[in-house]
């Protein structure tokens, strides 16, 4: 067993079970080993869970980054909305997610930034809208993975509508966008 193989079996039983029924005990059960076993690759289950949630980012992490010339507003979008798919993937994705620190991802993040603040936005807001927005997605994911127990919409009584998951984390990124469009100095701002 190694340190990747166990990540990955770790992933398979929080697609199985959820996230509050995760254990070193079930993951070692899985994988056929004692659960100290375990401990030499993970020392806390808090390490685990650190390890699970840098893996099942893979997909986000691995997109393509902004290249000079691309519009940023839409570089924006498209980084929100890969971030929502890649937490979308996993059972309790966000959950998963929440809290964790993206040291693996630091490189990628200045790049993001570079490329915002060379696009016009000014630094303060860049930092912000970044933060705004992962925060924002996350807490719509959340919701969405808990929705997933939810009574069918077609029992709402009448005048409750139905919630399109997609339409508000669109309708929010959208505001959160034309808030940042407010701040940037850039020449072509107002598209």
């Amino acid at each position: 067993m190694n340190r990747e193989t166990a990540v990955a079996e770790a992933l398979d039983l929080l697609d199985e079970v959820g996230l509050e029924n995760v254990s070193t005990r079930r993951l070692a059960k899985r994988l056929g080993v004692e659960q100290p076993s375990l401990y030499y690759h993970f020392k806390t289950k808090k390490d685990l869970l650190a390890a699970m949630a840098e893996a099942a980012m893979a997909p986000h992490a691995h997109a393509a980054l902004p290249e000079p010339g691309d519009d940023w507003r839409s570089w924006f979008l498209d980084n929100s909305r890969s971030f929502r798919h890649t937490l979308l993937l996993r059972r309790d994705g966000a959950r998963l997610h929440a809290g964790s620190t993206p040291t693996g991802d630091l490189d990628r993040i200045r790049r993001k930034m570079t490329f915002l603040i060379a696009s016009g936005v000014p630094e303060r807001q860049a930092q912000m809208a970044m933060l705004a927005a992962g925060r924002f997605t996350v807490g719509c994911v959340l919701e969405e993975q808990a929705d997933a127990n939810a009574p069918n919409p077609e029992n709402l009584p009448e005048d409750v509508p139905a919630l399109d998951d997609e339409a508000a984390f669109e309708a929010g990124l959208a505001l959160i966008l034309g808030g940042l469009e407010q701040h940037t100095a850039a020449p072509d701002a107002a598209h």
